[in-house]
């Protein structure tokens, strides 16, 4: 019996979330509970601080109908994104709404005083946020590398030069709930949180990786390697990938290809093809022609939409014609690429994964 109530506690409050605003009675006739029950649950989580009132329905006669909501600002999580030249820090609200971001250029160090530096940026963060130490949920770190949850540990990380490496030794400074994620499995979280259907998502940033989605779950694979789609080889005996192998798509659809003709800065990059440069626009057919080859690869492997996203990601949408035809000279058995989408987040979507994983768990253990 304490069960079936939580249960029914759980699937109101997440009803409520994903409506955004909702009523009993519509609570009611979507899920299928009595109203004693919804008057009782709603009563409860309104009493807990997560559900408010914003209004009232139209009335078609009779009493009108209150209109509930999420209370945004009752928990919040936070997501952190460490690369190897930045930090990325995001905040959510209980809708799962950003409330704050913020970036800071800041070399990677497996040392102590990064790690003490890292929790003082977060703290920094928060605290210009105004945001109550009480009020955080915990916060979600992305890293790049091979993560194993059962043994806490940062397996490896290349881009990092990390090597078996707790996840205590990153987060010791920091005073809240924390978990550890790859970065592309965090950017996919945040994109697929909600979403029914099986994808790939494909990380364009400053290395390649991806996740795949089935069954509404992330595939982690038999050793936490799944997706490395950045050690794929889609040129035999060309560019060395920084892994030490030929041809990787790493070495010919990471955002550095791009970045490194302008000072580091892909803003740049985009804004001088949008002003019609030649060498640019060479430098960027270059990597359509790439990238298509490596779409197209997950297509036949896949079967399922994929998702465009990591830094590349936020400037694709304008150039999906463009790359939509450059894959119709690989792909004989479909010239419609619908299940081609643009990530709803940028350079912040790791991060956003990160926080997300708190919110969720949040919903799912109201008791």
């Amino acid at each position: 019996m304490i069960e079936k109530k939580k249960l029914n506690k759980i699937k109101i409050a997440k009803f409520i979330r994903y409506k955004g605003s909702t009523s009993k009675p519509e609570i009611a006739a979507e899920l299928g509970i009595s109203m004693p029950t919804v008057l009782q649950n709603v009563k409860e989580l309104t009493e807990a601080g997560i559900v408010g009132e914003i209004g009232e329905y139209e009335s078609t006669g009779g009493r009108k109908a209150k209109t509930l909501s999420i209370t945004a600002t009752w928990k919040m999580a936070v997501g952190l994104d460490i690369t190897l030249n930045h930090i990325s820090m995001v905040a959510l609200d209980l809708k799962g709404a950003i409330t704050g971001k913020r970036r800071i250029k800041k070399n990677f160090e497996n040392s102590f005083d990064y790690y003490k530096a890292l929790a003082e940026e977060l703290d920094c963060f928060l605290e210009d946020m105004g945001a109550a130490p009480d009020k955080i949920l915990g916060v979600g770190i992305s890293i790049p590398g091979v993560i194993d949850q059962s043994r806490e540990l940062i397996v490896r990380s290349h881009v990092l030069h990390l090597d078996n490496v707790k996840f205590q030794v990153v987060s010791q400074f920091i005073r809240y709930p924390v978990s550890f994620e790859n970065d592309a499995n965090s950017a996919a979280l945040a994109e697929f949180v909600h979403r029914d259907r099986d994808a790939v998502y494909l990380s364009l940033s400053n290395s390649v990786g991806g996740a795949i989605y089935v069954n509404r779950e992330i595939y982690a694979g038999d050793n936490f390697k799944s997706a490395e789609f950045g050690h794929m080889v889609i040129a035999p005996e060309g560019k060395t990938c920084y892994c030490g192998k030929k041809g990787c798509m790493d070495a010919y659809c990471s955002a550095r290809v791009l970045s490194d003709h302008t000072d580091d800065s892909l803003e740049l990059f985009f804004q001088r093809l949008e002003d019609g440069d030649d060498a640019i626009r060479d430098i960027w057919d270059s990597y359509l022609s790439y990238l298509a080859i490596a779409v197209t690869n997950l297509r036949m492997a896949f079967d399922c939409d994929i998702i465009l996203g990591g830094y590349i990601g936020q400037y694709l949408k304008p150039y999906m014609i463009d790359l939509s035809q450059k894959m119709a000279g690989y792909n004989m058995f479909e010239q419609d690429t619908v299940y081609l989408k643009n990530s709803r987040y940028g350079m912040e979507a790791a991060a956003v994964g990160g926080a997300m994983k708190y919110i969720e768990a949040y919903f799912e253990e109201l008791s």
